[in-house]
C-alpha cells in the first residue's frame, strides 16, 4: 500500500472507508514523513523492543515503527478506524491494533499478555510512541507516569503549550504542577516542534515532540508520594495567592500549622508556588509528614 503521507491520499483512504474526521476525538493525521521519521529515531528502536502506540490514526506513524520495532500494539478509541488500519497495516504482521480506552488500559498487563510474559511487570521495560489526543494529554501522561508502568521511553506529540510546560523551570510561566509531575518520573526534553500545516485536518495550535526518559529513581525522596503531589497541586492551585494562603486553603493543615510547617521547611511563607524547586517542595512534603505523624 502506498504511503499516507498526502492530504490526497489521507482523503481517498477516508472516503473509501465513509469515515468521518471527528475533532471530539482530537483527529488530526499527521502527514509529513519527514516528521514521522524523526519521530521514529527518537525512540531509537530495534527489533528487540515492544512499543506501543496510543491514537494510531489512520495507522502512518505505526507502519513506520514496526519497520524497526520487534513488535508494535496500538491502542485506538475509535472504532470506525479499526477497518482503516486493517487495510493499512495489512502488510505488518508485527502491528496489532487493541480497541479500547488508553486512559484505562493497564499497559503492563496487556505487555504481558500479548508477549507470554516477556514485558511487562515481571519482563522487560517497553516504549510508547504516539500523537497524543490534545484534549486529554494531561490525563494520559498522568496515567502512563503513576501507574508505576514499565515503560522506558515515551516519545509523544503534544500541543506546544503544554511540551513547554513539561519541562519548565520554577519562576517561569510555564512552570505548574503538571512540571514537577514529569519531572519527578522522567527527564523531559523537547526534540521537534511541529508546525500545524502538516496536518490532516490542521490543528488550531502549533505542535512539539517531547522525549521522556524515564528515571531509575525519583530526583528527590520523598516520605509520602501522595502528600508530596497534594502539596504540589494545593501550591499552584491559586497562582496569585502566597504560599502560605494557598495551603492553608487546602484543607491539608490549618494556617498556623503551615505557619510551623513552612519555618521547619526553611522557606518562606510569602513565596508563591511557582517559585518552589522540586527539592524544596519534597523539604516541604516531608516536614508536613514528620509534623502530622
Amino acid at each position: 500500500m502506498r504511503e499516507l503521507t498526502s492530504p490526497t491520499a489521507v482523503r481517498e483512504i477516508i472516503r473509501s472507508h465513509g469515515f468521518q474526521v471527528r475533532k471530539s476525538l482530537g483527529q488530526n493525521f499527521l502527514l509529513d514523513a519527514n516528521i514521522i521519521d524523526r519521530i521514529a529515531r527518537q525512540a531509537n528502536l530495534t527489533v528487540e523492543d515492544l512499543v506501543f502506540e496510543i491514537g494510531p490514526g489512520l495507522g502512518v506513524l505505526t507502519r513506520r515503527l514496526a519497520k524497526e520495532a520487534g513488535r508494535v500494539i496500538a491502542v485506538e478509541l475509535d472504532q470506525h478506524l479499526l477497518p482503516i488500519l486493517a487495510e493499512t497495516l495489512a502488510d505488518y504482521p508485527n502491528a496489532q491494533v487493541v480497541h479500547g480506552d488508553a486512559l484505562k488500559v493497564d499497559f503492563d498487563r496487556l505487555a504481558q499478555e500479548k508477549t507470554a510474559g516477556q514485558f511487562g511487570p515481571q519482563g522487560k521495560g517497553y516504549k510508547l510512541v504516539a500523537n497524543l489526543p490534545y484534549y486529554i494529554t494531561t490525563p494520559i501522561l498522568m496515567h502512563l507516569l503513576t501507574s508505576g508502568f514499565n515503560l522506558d521511553l515515551m516519545v509523544v506529540m503534544m500541543q506546544r503549550e503544554v511540551a513547554e510546560r513539561l519541562q519548565a523551570s520554577p519562576g517561569s510561566k510555564d512552570y505548574g504542577s503538571l512540571s514537577v509531575a514529569v519531572q519527578y518520573y522522567t527527564v523531559p526534553e523537547i526534540v521537534i516542534r511541529v508546525p500545524k500545516t502538516v496536518f490532516y485536518p490542521a490543528p488550531d495550535v502549533e505542535s512539539a515532540v517531547v522525549r521522556l526518559t524515564r528515571r531509575t529513581a525519583p530526583p528527590v525522596q520523598v516520605t509520602s508520594e501522595e502528600d508530596f503531589f497534594r502539596i504540589v497541586r494545593a501550591s499552584f492551585g491559586q497562582r496569585r495567592k502566597t504560599l502560605l494562603n494557598s495551603l492553608a486553603g487546602s484543607g491539608l493543615a490549618s494556617k498556623e500549622a503551615w505557619q510551623r510547617i513552612l519555618a521547619e521547611a526553611g522557606i518562606d511563607p510569602g513565596r508563591r508556588g511557582e517559585t518552589l524547586s522540586i527539592e524544596e517542595f519534597a523539604t516541604l512534603a516531608n516536614t508536613f509528614c514528620s509534623s502530622t505523624r
